[in-house]
């Protein structure tokens, strides 16, 4: 059978702060994020399965990625482990979704989080093919597996 690349669109809002960075991204702000997943792989051949046909059911990627990813990082905040503890520990006081990451949460930085995430996700056979991560209409930064090996 062939092998073939699946994608499914997911959006999220998130914000985020950029510690000890020297722009306006130092401030928490938020985004609107657009998240591309694509899975390579080839469809299921066999006639007894009912997925035959399909690389990956849409309802079970989207179940994986929503699960995992966009239902704990939606309306969330992104900060740095290393920002200001006393800050930490106030937002934690008036905020359920505080998100802490051993890295700054710079779009790039998520991208790869995500892709080491998902890529322990899939079913057997599914492999990951490449994430586009969108900050705004105009921003993004894509990850390829072929990149990474």
């Amino acid at each position: 059978m062939a092998t073939l690349r699946l994608t499914k669109v997911f959006n999220y809002a998130m914000a985020h702060a950029l510690v000890n960075y020297d722009g306006l991204c130092k401030n928490i702000h938020g985004h609107n994020y657009h998240l591309e997943v694509t899975v390579i792989g080839s469809p299921v051949s066999e006639n007894s399965s009912p997925k035959k046909g399909m690389l990956i059911d849409f309802s079970d990627l989207k179940r994986i990625i929503n699960q995992n990813i966009v239902d704990v990082w939606d309306h969330a905040l992104m900060l740095n482990e290393a920002t200001n503890p006393e800050l930490i520990s106030l937002l934690k006081r008036s905020y359920e979704r505080i998100i802490l990451v051993p890295f700054q949460p710079t779009t790039e930085n998520m991208l790869c989080h995500l892709a080491e995430t998902i890529i322990q996700l899939l079913p057997q056979g599914v492999c990951l093919y490449s994430i586009k991560l969108k900050e705004t209409e105009n921003s993004f930064a894509e990850w390829y597996a072929v990149d990474n090996e």
